[in-house]
């Protein structure tokens, strides 16, 4: 594996970030604070306000005040306004970029201008759609007018997850705005400092209240998020486990609630695929160039018997290619994990994997002890090889680069493996038989299957998952609609 081995940079330090609470950058109500890590040198960067429940109360109370207002105002007009917020983060596409790999350890290159990139095209997408906030006429008779209207549901109570945070943020806040309502969003403690960047760039173009951005811890601030009063919907990405905690808190109080959840996505590798650009392709999929920290990693290949072994080298001699170093590099292809705690858990993984019998190391391994990859969180893509689908690397989300492998003959059997899983929210086929791939993405359960590809999603897709990898769309039209309008029905009879 190649590594980076630049001279070690002086430290970055951010300072001091606020919350954005009634259009103004505050500290938290108890002067608490939290200090951000850069994770590929553990050193701190940025210190922000440790949310609680009475910073909450402050932005439930500016997003109501400012909520009858903002849904009176036009569509075509707030989507104007996320049109110039589109604008302003393109002109800060690389500060925005860098803040990103600072505090997440996503390599600039690879992964945060990507991000910083989408997040423009997120704005810009939904300020587009301002009109389509369209009802519809029900023909009842030529003495009856009935329509019905799509109206916005109030206050919007969001947590976010760290990996994909800038991104994620604007998944949430673009369409709810666009759709009339207000926000209080709660941004991950490890990766603040980008959110609240582009909520500062956002706080230039909205009325104060519109958007509010917490800091804080989950249970603290996420927590008095979803059981305050005053919040109308819920919308939560993350694990599943804090997904089903954040539907039970809802369920108290009959709040709608998307969840976008965890995944452990197959690929589906038929024996025509073993070329170049399927290798390629399982690499994008499998997310490696961002640690695999993505709930959408195809992290279970499942390979046709006749090319497992050469196909497997091919992925070798490719991931093994990918410089792994500092984040702030052009020359990284891969960061580091985001912290300690998750970078113990992937390490366990890889420990269990190498102490099973029945899986063999195919490349990679535990992260070295020493030289330049050992002053940061960094790991090594993994591979393991086994025909087993009933174990735990092979079932439990890792969040982290560790893929395996898994032989099949009989194309029933790899789908039903494919989908002997409890997540259900990517996938992808890989096959020169257009036919073939298409009855497979058909039979796969999962909300996004992709064929012959691995890319990430775009603004207009519709994007969710099935079974407990969530509830609800994001990135589209529908996404919109449905997660954060809802729909109301009048009638007038005309006689009178």
């Amino acid at each position: 594996m190649s590594t980076t081995t630049q001279a070690k940079p002086q430290a970055t330090s951010l300072g001091y970030k606020g919350m954005l609470i009634d259009g103004q950058s505050v500290d938290s109500a108890s002067g608490a604070r939290i200090t951000v890590e850069n994770p590929a040198k553990l050193q701190p960067i940025a210190e922000v306000p440790r949310g609680n429940a009475a910073d909450v109360d402050r932005a439930v109370a500016a997003a109501t005040k400012a909520y009858g207002e903002w849904r009176r105002m036009p569509p075509r007009e707030r989507g104007k306004l996320l049109l110039k917020i589109a604008e302003a983060l393109q002109a800060r596409t690389e500060e925005l970029a860098r803040t990103i790999a600072l505090e997440t350890g996503n390599a600039l290159r690879t992964q945060a201008r990507g991000e910083a990139n989408i997040t423009a095209d997120i704005y810009r997408y939904f300020g587009g759609l301002g009109s389509e906030l369209k009802g519809e006429t029900i023909p009842l008779g030529e003495n009856v007018l009935s329509y019905t209207r799509r109206e916005p549901l109030g206050v919007v109570g969001a947590v976010i997850p760290w990996n994909a945070p800038v991104m994620l943020a604007a998944l949430k806040i673009a369409p709810a705005l666009c759709a009339g309502n207000t926000m209080v969003m709660k941004a991950a403690e490890d990766a603040p400092l980008g959110v609240l960047l582009m909520a500062e760039i956002c706080q230039q173009f909205l009325p104060p209240g519109v958007l509010n951005v917490l800091t804080g811890f989950g249970e603290e601030c996420g927590g008095a998020i979803a059981s305050h009063p005053g919040i109308r919907k819920l919308s939560f990405t993350g694990s599943t486990e804090v997904g089903k905690i954040i539907m039970r808190a809802a369920a108290e109080r009959i709040v709608p609630v998307s969840l976008e959840l965890g995944g452990k996505s197959p690929s589906i590798v038929y024996p025509d695929a073993d070329e170049d650009w399927a290798v390629d392709g399982i690499i994008a999929a499998m997310r490696f160039t961002r640690q695999s920290q993505s709930c959408t990693a195809g992290s279970r290949l499942f390979l046709h018997e006749d090319i497992f072994d050469s196909f497997l080298a091919k992925l070798e001699k490719k991931a093994t290619a990918l410089k792994i170093g500092d984040p702030l590099d052009e020359a990284t292809d891969i960061g580091t994990i985001i912290n300690n705690k998750q970078f113990t858990k992937v390490c366990r993984y890889i420990d269990e994997g190498l102490k099973r019998p029945d899986a063999k190391l195919v490349f990679g391994g535990l992260p070295p002890k020493t030289g330049p990859l050992s002053e940061g969180y960094f790991t090594i893509p993994t591979v393991f090889a086994d025909r087993s689908n009933d174990w735990r690397l092979a079932r439990e989300e890792i969040f982290g680069p560790v893929l395996v492998a898994i032989r099949w003959s009989d194309e029933a059997e790899a789908i039903r493996m494919a989908n002997d899983s409890h997540y259900g929210l990517a996938a992808y086929v890989w096959t020169h038989d257009i036919g073939r791939g298409l009855r497979a993405a058909h039979a796969i359960e999962s909300g996004w299957v992709q064929v012959n590809q691995g890319l990430g999603q775009v603004p207009g897709m519709s994007y969710g998952g099935f079974k407990q990898s969530g509830i609800g769309r994001e990135f589209s039209l529908e996404g919109m609609l449905d997660s954060f309008t809802q729909r109301k029905n009048v009638t007038v009879n005309l006689m009178v």
